[in-house]
């Protein structure tokens, strides 16, 4: 730990030297488990990152190997007591986030919103939990978050979490199936309930159903031997709970890589099952809802606060 702690103090130095929102210095960048995460006996992981493209930015990375589950704090400019867990997606061979924040989370904190941004572990890596092993750091970091409600003057009942891509599909997941125990508890922070206030499902992977299902995710997820049942128990519409959180969905219409029947599906779902719910199916946009539009504001940001704030936050 002492070594991963001095890594974090040499690589959050190095970031004060590059061009990065005023409030960087106050970032704060922390393991989610007191010692090694569960379920990891027998395996050799290491946490390796690549960046996303050749030419990509010093931070603009990605990460196929975690061995050390993080979660990076991005403080409010002006808190209003809500915070966000940001979930990224990656297709579940990689988690495509950074150490300094993104540009998402510092436009949430500008907001008012602590964010917090996840790096989760993956199942490719051998872990014991196999697919559940991002859920079980999901739900860590929500009851974390919690318990340092006071450290971070945020509310804990004002605790949304957002997700994009295959992180969209962590969130729904994350959401459905907060009781579901999936680890033993290890600490006073695990007596903190992980279901969200609300959730915001961005462009997500959902069903493992074909013809929608995101065939990259769906291998990385399940591996290559998959099971109808498995299809069934990790289709994130499928079984929504009485008390699935309050759920907004967006997504591109022109989107090249994750089908928006996925969308459209969760939508279904959570409609049936009555839960307060929205979608926005944006005409274009690609696989991703950008902040800027024409050089103008996209609405999804507001449409989600709107949301949020109907719904507890």
């Amino acid at each position: 730990m002492d070594v991963i702690r001095r890594s974090l103090l040499i690589g959050m130095a190095a970031a004060a030297a590059l061009p990065v929102p005023t409030l960087a210095a106050s970032l704060e960048r922390f393991p989610i488990w007191p010692k090694s995460p569960p379920g990891g006996e027998g395996i050799n992981v290491r946490d390796e990152w690549v960046k996303r493209r050749p030419d990509s930015a010093a931070d603009d990375i990605a990460w196929p190997h975690i061995a050390t589950p993080m979660l990076t704090a991005v403080p409010a400019e002006r808190p209003n007591g809500g915070a966000i867990l940001l979930i990224p997606g990656g297709g579940y061979a990689r988690v495509g986030v950074g150490r300094e924040g993104s540009k998402i989370a510092w436009a949430f904190a500008a907001r008012g919103f602590t964010v917090f941004e996840l790096l989760y572990r993956l199942p490719h890596d051998g872990w014991a939990a196999g697919p559940d092993v991002p859920l079980q750091d999901a739900q860590r970091a929500m009851r974390l978050i919690r318990a340092g409600a006071a450290k971070w003057k945020i509310d804990p009942a004002k605790l949304a979490a957002i997700g994009f891509s295959a992180g969209g599909h962590l969130t729904a997941r994350l959401a459905s199936r907060s009781g579901l125990k999936t680890y033993e508890p290890v600490d006073a922070a695990d007596e903190q309930p992980a279901r969200p206030t609300v959730a915001g499902l961005f462009f997500p992977v959902i069903t493992m159903t074909e013809p929608s299902a995101h065939a990259p995710s769906k291998r990385e997820l399940l591996g290559a031997d998959v099971t109808s049942e498995l299809v069934v128990r990790y289709s994130a519409e499928n079984e929504l709970p009485a008390d699935m959180p309050p759920t907004f969905v967006a997504h591109a219409a022109d989107d090249p890589v994750v089908n928006p029947a996925n969308s459209l599906l969760m939508f279904a779902a959570l409609q049936a099952a009555k839960i307060p719910s929205e979608l926005h199916i944006f005409e274009k946009g690609a696989h991703s809802l950008p902040l800027k539009e024409a050089g103008k504001d996209h609405p999804w940001p507001s449409l989600f606060e709107r949301f949020a704030r109907n719904h507890g936050m």
